[in-house]
């Protein structure tokens, strides 16, 4: 086939009102920006698939809810336990009804909610599945934001 000929396919669910869907994922988001605040790694594991993949800042692949859970109680009781962030979802794409992409930046903050970061210091990329009427996350992959000279 000639790439000449070939048109890609433009992927995106308008079939159905997805409303109550883009609240459940923000829902989903914010409780794992709860969960790192609080040091909570049940609620920032409770909302991923029993196979789901997670590529964290740093390029470390994690395979499976329990390695998951493993690693962010590792990570909340040890280098992220005096760390705070806030998150903004950027976009909410739907592939399908049942499938979605989202985007969220995210900041290093205070304590008390207080920006340290000027600019976005993460991206994370969140794929999301719906399962009899409620959306898990399926994968996610985090990248560093590097800094401006």
């Amino acid at each position: 086939m000639s790439t000449e000929t070939f048109q890609p396919p433009t992927v995106g669910d308008t079939t159905v009102d997805h409303t109550a869907d883009i609240a459940a994922i923000e829902q989903i988001i914010g409780n794992v920006e709860t969960a790192y605040n609080t040091n909570d790694a049940d609620l920032m594991t409770a909302d991923f698939t029993a196979n789901a993949t997670v590529v964290n800042a740093v390029g470390a692949l994690m395979t499976g809810r329990d390695a998951l859970l493993e690693a962010n109680r590792r990570g909340l009781a040890g280098f992220l336990k005096d760390q705070y962030v806030r998150y903004e979802i950027t976009d909410i794409t739907f592939l399908r009804p049942d499938v979605a992409l989202a985007h969220k930046v995210a900041r290093a903050t205070t304590a008390d909610g207080q920006l340290i970061d000027i600019d976005h210091a993460m991206i994370a990329l969140y794929v999301l599945v719906k399962e009899e009427g409620r959306w898990w996350t399926a994968a996610r992959q985090n990248t560093l934001i590097p800094k401006a000279d």
